[in-house]
């Protein structure tokens, strides 16, 4: 595997590569991030993923520095599972002294996250279609678990006629149906046993929906019961998949998602209601 860490260096691999497949990362992978890039590997000639904790899609508050790092295991995983190349630029590398150019994302980044955390999704967008442009990628690969950042790298995608296909792949989760996050560093033994509420709330209004329930009101309600017991919720959504505008009025069709603070990690989850993932392909 050829590690890069310039632009330069990553393009010089690229003319040489073939068709690509392109996972980028903020690094601390685990066993989620590998079954993606077993994914790609399978569809792909060439593979390759970025590590780069971006500054600019955090918060002055959040845990940029604090963000779990470990590039040396990183490097071993992607090695492992056949990547080609690992793109592991510095900040001065993405973002060089003067840089100004900002992708701001339209409404669909100004819900959930996006309200929550102010500038994040200008951020992301930012760096992923820099990564995009630098990587040339003919399929990039999005987790289901950040499906909000999934439908904004979509719709950016569409929007800038972008030359890149956008693989949605399932949220993995461990055997008792937490969702693998690289923030699932900073549980204890006891958050993360309260953790377990929050796919645990999710899964019971999957339930409902499937036996018959479709007023979001209910759902929700039914989520929050559950969920809360992980540690303080900070919003549970019942929105319309597509456009993610909360549903106010019975629908065929459904995301849930939710934010929770557990102890000191801040975690994500949702689920699908009345569709697959590949309904968004």
């Amino acid at each position: 595997m050829e590690v890069c860490r310039t632009v330069a260096e990553l393009r010089a691999w690229r003319r040489a590569a073939g068709d690509v497949g392109f996972f980028p990362t903020m690094g601390a992978l685990h066993a989620g991030h590998r079954d993606l890039v077993e994914r790609a590997v399978r569809d792909s000639e060439a593979v390759c993923v970025s590590i780069f904790v971006n500054p600019t899609q955090f918060g002055p508050h959040e845990d940029y520095r604090t963000y779990p790092r470990d590039e040396e295991a990183d490097l071993r995983l992607l090695a492992g599972v056949g990547a080609a190349a690992a793109f592991v630029p510095s900040v001065e590398e993405m973002h060089p002294p003067g840089d100004q150019t900002r992708v701001v994302p339209g409404t669909i980044a100004s819900r959930l996250e996006g309200a929550a955390r102010p500038g994040h999704f200008t951020g992301v967008a930012t760096v992923v279609t820099k990564l995009f442009e630098i990587v040339r990628p003919t399929r990039a690969y999005f987790g289901q678990k950040d499906f909000q950042q999934l439908r904004v790298i979509q719709t950016i995608v569409r929007d800038l006629a972008m030359d890149v296909r956008i693989v949605p792949c399932a949220t993995v989760r461990d055997g008792d149906g937490l969702a693998l996050s690289s923030r699932n560093a900073y549980l204890s033994a006891d958050e993360r046993r309260r953790a377990l509420c929050l796919s645990r709330g999710l899964f019971a209004a999957r339930d409902a929906f499937a036996a018959g329930e479709r007023d979001p009101a209910r759902l929700r309600r039914i989520v929050e019961g559950i969920a809360s017991e992980a540690g303080r919720l900070e919003y549970v959504s019942v929105a319309d998949p597509m456009t993610l505008a909360e549903l106010d009025a019975p629908a065929e069709s459904a995301v849930i998602s939710l934010a929770c603070r557990v102890g000191r990690a801040r975690l994500i989850d949702n689920v699908l209601l009345g569709m697959d993932l590949a309904d968004l392909s």
